[in-house]
């Protein structure tokens, strides 16, 4: 019997089987049905603190969807994982009640081997991970605090109440006899703009106040109204208006925003490694430390998830209820906050980061194969079941010879 070359033999391991192709086919559905779940469970609190922030400062339905733009990343990193168990353990679980895994096992196919494609999902997404933590979440980081703070902290407020007089700048005053809509929508509105060597005073019925898609300035429209210029040595002119639009600079706009790089949150993967390597004194040497290893180490754990989730998946068929995808859970939560005490610990008393952060993650990956290499010989076994041990049957006492 002649072998395949290895470069054929080794294409035919790694393309993909009807089965990897059936399985992944089963998983897609599940995987984008819980992964959209999760997100808008992860964003529904900060969406709502979004609205109300935006809401009062007058913002604008571009800003919020910037600002939901820079969230998504963050949010994405913590819903990939719950996302791969969910839909692993869902579709494990359905072959494992439709006899589907014990039909495979019994032809010779190990939960391993079933794993397989799962397995390279994970890995799919473990470099996905690996881009989202350590590249991709640091630039959102920045620009939604970049947003943040011109939406909510920089400059004039777009904020008047009825009967005040606002001053923006030395050269503009700004009131409006009734306010409404959190201090945006004006009704009887006077301007009095003396910038630019002349005088304008204008007068509106309504106005709508809101800050300015360059984020530099305060914009003001106007609806029906008369503007009244006037020029030292010449006659008034007066100007009727249906619309019109004022901008208003901001006094504090002057000062921008600070650079990229005063967090260790806000570096890539590359900066980390750089500043370490540089010694920068901006940041601490723990804190670089500390965020560089829990990066890692969140994204080279993806790929064991799925075996965590076949190895819970697979139910006894006696027994009824199945709390592989609670222990799953649990597993899932407190592996994360294990990882995010070991940060704090390297950060804050600089531990060693092979202790307190790798450490979780090997035990965590070890956990992982220990079960499915546990249930890869038993089918139909619960995940946590042993098998016992039967016992030989006791021989007759042989009869005394006569």
């Amino acid at each position: 019997m002649t072998r395949a070359p290895f470069p054929s033999a080794l294409l035919q391991r790694i393309t993909p089987g009807t089965l990897d192709r059936y399985l992944v086919r089963q998983m897609a559905p599940p995987f984008l049905i819980s992964l959209a779940v999760v997100m808008t469970a992860l964003l529904l609190e900060r969406l709502l603190v979004l609205l109300n922030v935006l809401a009062a400062d007058g913002g604008t339905l571009k800003i919020f969807a910037g600002l939901l733009a820079d969230l998504i990343p963050h949010y994405l990193g913590l819903a990939l994982p719950a996302a791969i168990c969910v839909s692993v353990f869902a579709v494990v679980r359905r072959m494992s009640q439709n006899n589907e895994i014990d039909a495979l096992m019994a032809s010779g196919v190990s939960l391993l081997r079933i794993a397989r494609p799962f397995i390279l999902v994970g890995a799919v997404m473990g470099l996905m991970g690996f881009s989202l933590y350590g590249f991709i979440q640091p630039y959102a980081r920045y620009d939604f605090r970049q947003a943040m703070y011109f939406a909510a902290h920089a400059g004039w407020a777009p904020h008047l109440q009825s009967g005040m007089f606002a001053t923006p700048s030395s050269t503009l005053m700004l009131t409006a006899d009734r306010v409404e809509g959190a201090g945006t929508h004006l009704h009887h509105v006077f301007i009095r703009d003396r910038s630019e060597g002349l005088e304008r005073d204008i007068s509106a019925e309504s106005g709508t106040l809101r800050i300015a898609d360059d984020r530099t300035s305060v914009r003001l429209d106007l609806k029906h109204g008369i503007i009244v210029t006037e020029r030292e040595g010449e006659t008034p002119t007066l100007v009727l208006f249906d619309t019109t639009t004022r901008l208003f600079n901001t006094v504090s706009q002057t000062h921008a925003f600070r650079l990229r790089g005063n967090d260790e949150r806000e570096l890539t993967l590359f900066e980390l490694l750089h500043d370490l390597h540089t010694r920068d004194p901006t940041i601490r040497r723990p804190h670089l430390v500390a965020e560089l290893h829990f990066r890692l180490a969140r994204a080279l754990a993806i790929p064991f998830i799925p075996i965590l989730a076949c190895a819970l998946a697979g139910m006894a068929k006696r027994q009824r209820r199945n709390l592989g995808l609670a222990i799953a859970a649990i597993s899932l939560v407190g592996f994360d906050h294990a990882l995010q005490l070991g940060l704090s610990l390297v950060a804050s008393r600089a531990m060693s980061p092979w202790l307190v952060i790798w450490g979780p993650f090997v035990l965590f990956c070890g956990c992982c194969v220990w079960l499915i290499a546990q249930r890869s010989g038993s089918a139909g076994a619960g995940p946590l079941r042993r098998r016992p041990f039967a016992r030989p049957r006791p021989r007759p006492a042989a009869s005394p010879s006569s």
